[in-house]
């Protein structure tokens, strides 16, 4: 039942309103003040609440304010015997879903509450959905509901309110930039900028003044003052993208940032404090680099303080469909287009294909996909030939059709077809027994009574 709730200071006028919303059917709850109110909605969540203007200890336009802090799915309408229009606006202005003035006609106030009950009912369902794909999808842009992206999650929301610098290691493709830019929006810095500096496809001699800065005349082609990236990243994030990249000398230069907080420009003598969260990240496992010397330990030890490993894409393949789902959405808006999803050849093509360029090639073969496609659904037609294929050979190895002689057994025809449609997926369990239609208990069990 949906709940209201009843705020006057008046006896009489708030026990008979609370009589009559009751007899509307909703379940009503009555306050004689704001700090009582407060109190009570937080306990009851009322959907709808409906508050004299001028009332003792807090008044309906700080209950106002204060409900929308504490209660976004709540709808409020104000009720006043000395209303005015300059009133009115104000209340409205601050959020109020309406405004009455004593007194009440009731016929309007009745169909008030039923129109501001459904606005928050659909208030709540629309907060729901969105916990529901943060849930389902993963944390912000990040997709993926497997074990390995659980554990990046984590990390991430673990790290993201502290000021501690983060080392984000993974191969190519795998969203090193996009786990970097969530710690930063999901960080008390979010408002500040964020700024992201490849280190390997800047040139070395221009590294140090894109990192720094300079004054004019510092260097040949130096016409004017430029303020270098960690001045543009104040008081927001700073990414160094493939630090492992950066010559020894840099990273010292690097490591002196760090511990003092100061930069100076190219060709002054000027120090500049900045206040910069630190996020580094390198395609190269940092244990290898450290034995091989291309990245300094002291750096290291600096930046580790919170290390995230991002898994490729074959480690978490059971995230594929999830992926595939989101590019489809995001190109759909992109392009205008409106595919509905991937059919199940074009599915398990997916699904098998080793994906060395990880999420980035899965999401380049996506969007090509939706360019491509003339239909509601992404056939294996839509799809590059490199990704109709797992190691080089093409997919279509793998029959798409299995025929059986009649007297086939109808044990050894399920067999086969088991098997063809788990060679068909490259052997994702999950992937089969979706297409099958069985669960994956059922698929392990059928396997392992095959001696598989």
């Amino acid at each position: 039942m949906i709940k209201i709730l009843v705020v006057d200071d008046d006896d009489a006028t708030r026990k008979g309103l609370t009589s009559l919303v009751s007899g509307w059917g909703y379940a009503v709850e009555q306050a004689a003040d704001g700090e009582e109110a407060l109190a009570k909605a937080g306990a009851i969540v009322p959907s709808v609440v409906i508050a004299d203007l001028v009332m003792p200890k807090l008044d309906g336009l700080a209950l106002l304010r204060a409900l929308q802090a504490e209660l976004p799915f709540a709808t409020v309408i104000l009720v006043t015997g000395q209303g005015s229009i300059d009133t009115a606006v104000a209340a409205m202005k601050e959020g109020a879903y309406d405004f009455l003035t004593k007194p009440l006609d009731l016929p309007h106030l009745k169909l008030l509450i039923r129109n501001a009950a459904e606005k928050a009912e659909a208030v709540r369902e629309v907060e729901l959905l969105r916990r529901r794909v943060k849930q389902v999808w993963g944390l912000g842009k990040l997709v993926g509901t497997s074990a390995v992206m659980q554990e990046v999650h984590h990390l991430i929301e673990l790290a993201a309110p502290t000021p501690a610098a983060v080392l984000i290691a993974g191969e190519s493709g795998t969203g090193k930039e996009l786990v970097a830019r969530t710690l930063h929006e999901l960080s008390p810095r979010a408002r500040g900028p964020f700024v992201a500096v490849n280190c390997a496809a800047i040139p070395e001699t221009l590294l140090e003044s894109e990192i720094l800065g300079h004054e004019k005349g510092a260097f040949t082609g130096a016409l004017e003052r430029r303020a270098g990236c960690f001045e543009l990243a104040h008081e927001g994030t700073i990414l160094l993208d493939e630090i492992a990249e950066m010559s020894a000398a840099m990273q010292a230069k690097f490591l002196r940032i760090l511990q003092d907080g100061v930069v100076r420009r190219l060709g002054s003598k000027t120090e500049i404090k900045v206040d910069v969260r630190v996020v580094a990240a390198t395609n190269k496992d940092p244990q290898e680099a450290l034995r091989a010397g291309t990245f300094r330990e002291d750096l290291y030890y600096r930046l580790n303080v919170v290390s995230i490993p991002v898994p490729p894409l074959r480690e978490r393949r059971e995230d594929i469909p999830l992926l595939i789902e989101a590019f489809i959405e995001e190109f759909n808006a992109k392009y205008d287009k409106r595919i509905r999803s991937v059919d199940e050849t074009a599915r398990a093509a997916l699904a098998a294909h080793v994906w060395p360029g990880n999420v980035r090639e899965l999401r380049n073969t996506i969007e090509r996909a939706v360019i491509v496609c003339a239909s509601e659904l992404i056939t294996l037609g839509d799809l590059p030939p490199a990704s109709a294929s797992r190691t080089g050979e093409p997919v279509a190895d793998v029959p798409d059709s299995i025929a059986f002689a009649v007297g086939t057994s109808l044990d050894h025809a399920e067999k086969g077809l088991i098997l063809k449609t788990l060679a068909r997926n490259g052997n994702n369990k999950t992937q089969t027994a979706q297409i099958l239609g069985i669960s994956l208990k059922t698929l392990h069990n059928k396997l392992r009574r095959y001696g598989l």
